[in-house]
């Protein structure tokens, strides 16, 4: 197969192929909804924190940097990383779990994953041309973003996508790339935003073996807790520590592998890749991800603010489902060729939390500040 080849045929274009890709992706709606949806903190919560716009921009750059260095194709890094999270809904993935958990509810099995979704909006939610939906990508781009973060094989993926993807196969090593810079930019900067909202302490962090290891590089530095550039040394040691090991760990394993095709690696599924952390930094970081998840993730400020972005969420799935005359002209046509629920719910989805905040003061007459 040519991964190349986008689905609807080449045209003449100057630009090489995931260039192309990159640019239709940036200058597509949803992308520039993410300036305006949750990674941890809700957007109106201060202009410092990660927006899902900022985060997408750490991952495509720390992608880059490791397609770089580890001889892979930068450009298709990129914009993997660029599209893989334009399906996330707004209010994170609490906002995701309820959507899921709606449809599923109403009948629809297939329920709502932000992966999967991020796929259909790049071939079926983007409308950018008159003969055919989607933003008319090549094959790898879709792949890799269909296929990023495992576990692939999924039973509501259709069935032209699971006969031209190899769902029982890795995605390709910038695809992986993308899913170990998504781990590397997210850990970094909830940390960073956790600290600064005054929710994490580096105290809380003593036991952590990754952050004695990062803290003791920013030591080395003649800098100490308090010092207005701790926090900032920090951030940048802790990227460099996982960045700088995830590409000593994986060159060598790569260099077995023919590396000029955005295919190159097709192992089957149930292989061990050989694009991964040392054993050391692997147990590090997931103990790492543990302490974030149990003092940050589940935090009460965190836990209010999520809580009322799953009652937004539930509010508007209720209201457009009882009168679809409140859905805009667009969606009510869709309504009439496709399954209405699943419109509503990529209407939802396709919201940014400002947006789906005053849809719902609009329909309910509640004021909001």
């Amino acid at each position: 197969m040519d991964w190349n080849k986008r689905i609807y045929g080449q045209q003449e274009d100057f630009r090489k192929p995931f260039a192309r890709d990159r640019d239709r992706v940036l200058h597509c709606s949803s992308f520039r909804r993410l300036e305006y949806k949750t990674q941890v903190f809700l957007n109106h919560e201060g202009d410092y924190f990660r927006t899902r716009l900022t985060h997408t921009l750490e991952v495509s750059q720390i992608a880059r940097t490791l397609a770089a260095m580890l001889g892979l194709n930068e450009t298709l890094a990129e914009v993997i990383a660029l599209s893989h999270d334009l399906g996330h809904t707004p209010f994170g993935h609490a906002g995701g779990e309820e959507l899921d958990r709606l449809l599923k509810d109403s009948g629809r099995t297939n329920g709502f994953e932000h992966n999967f979704q991020s796929f259909r909006v790049l071939t079926v939610l983007e409308k950018r041309y008159p003969e055919f939906d989607g933003l008319n990508l090549t094959m790898a781009t879709l792949e890799g973003v269909l296929k990023h973060s495992c576990p692939y094989d999924k039973p509501f993926i259709p069935e032209w996508a699971r006969e031209s993807f190899y769902l029982d196969r890795h995605p390709s090593f910038e695809a992986v790339v993308v899913d170990h810079a998504d781990e590397i930019a997210y850990t970094s900067h909830d940390i960073d935003d956790g600290i600064k909202y005054g929710l994490l302490d580096f105290s809380d962090m003593e036991e952590e073996p990754l952050a004695k290891r990062v803290e003791s590089a920013v030591l080395s530095e003649g800098l100490k807790r308090g010092d207005y550039l701790f926090r900032h040394r920090f951030v940048a040691g802790l990227i460099k520590i996982l960045v700088e090991d995830l590409i000593s760990s994986s060159k060598n394993g790569i260099k077995k592998y023919k590396a000029d095709s955005p295919m190159c690696s097709m192992l089957p599924a149930d292989e061990p890749l050989p694009l991964c952390f040392s054993d050391t930094i692997k147990s590090e970081l997931k103990s790492m991800k543990r302490f974030l998840f149990k003092k940050l993730y589940r935090h009460s400020a965190i836990a209010v603010k999520m809580y009322a972005g799953r009652e937004c969420i539930g509010a508007l799935w209720k209201a457009y489902n009882s009168d679809m005359d409140l859905l805009p002209e667009r969606q009510r046509a869709l309504c009439l060729v496709r399954n209405p629920q699943r419109v509503i719910a990529d209407y939802i989805a396709s919201m940014t939390d400002r947006y789906a905040l005053r849809s719902y003061h609009e329909i309910y007459g509640i004021s909001y500040r």
